[in-house]
C-alpha cells in the first residue's frame, strides 16, 4: 500500500480541509504580528521624540519632579486636562 492510497482510505478531504484552516490561521496570525510590530515601532518612535526634545531643551525630568511644588503642580495639570476634555464632551453632546 503506497502513501497516496493510505491518505484516501484516512480521509484526504478531512487533511485537506485541515491543512486549510492551518494556513488561513498561519496568515492571520502573520498579519496579527505585523500588526503589534507596527504599533510597537511608533511607541518606539514617539518615545525617541519625546526623549530627544527633553535632550534638547536639557531637561532632566527625574530631577523637576524632586522639586517641590511638582506634585502640585501635576495634580493641576491633570485637572486643567480633565476639565477640558468634559467641555469637550460636553460641547460633541450639545452641538449636532
Amino acid at each position: 500500500m503506497n502513501m497516496s492510497s493510505a491518505m484516501e482510505s484516512q480521509g484526504a478531504p478531512d487533511v485537506t480541509a485541515e491543512l486549510a484552516r492551518l494556513r488561513a490561521r498561519i496568515a492571520a496570525l502573520e498579519d496579527e504580528l505585523v500588526e503589534v510590530q507596527a504599533r510597537a515601532n511608533a511607541a518606539v518612535a514617539a518615545a525617541q521624540e519625546r526623549a530627544y526634545w527633553l535632550e534638547r531643551w536639557h531637561l532632566d525630568l527625574n530631577a523637576l519632579m524632586r522639586r517641590p511644588g511638582a506634585g502640585q503642580l501635576r495634580a493641576l495639570v491633570r485637572a486643567i486636562r480633565a476639565t477640558m476634555r468634559l467641555t469637550r464632551k460636553l460641547r460633541r453632546r450639545l452641538l449636532p
